[in-house]
């Protein structure tokens, strides 16, 4: 199983990103909670279809799981047609990764 968590930096102790889609960094952690990735949000700026795009990329690195402060309607589609869980959750992201199971 791996968790993205949508934050403002590439740290554990970062703050949940608001905005999936928009979101500066995704951290990507293992089933035993260790971050094992740092991935650059391309899809942060420029126009439309940043959610579509941010699902697929989290797609292509067999996340499971994705934690943001919200989703917007087009992402969540995104990630449900891929059978992707999300939840959107606010607060540093190590903090709220420890409350998923």
């Amino acid at each position: 199983m791996k968790i993205a968590i949508a934050t403002e930096t590439n740290s554990e102790n970062s703050a949940i990103s608001p905005n999936a889609g928009r979101s500066p960094y995704y951290l990507i952690f293992d089933e035993n909670k260790k971050l094992i990735e740092s991935l650059d949000n391309p899809f942060r700026h420029g126009g439309g279809g940043a959610g579509f795009g941010v699902a697929k990329m989290l797609a292509d690195n067999s996340v499971d799981i994705v934690i943001a402060g919200k989703f917007g309607d087009n992402m969540i589609g995104a990630l449900e047609s891929r059978g992707i869980k999300f939840y959107e959750k606010n607060g540093e992201a190590k903090k709220e990764l420890q409350n998923i199971k």
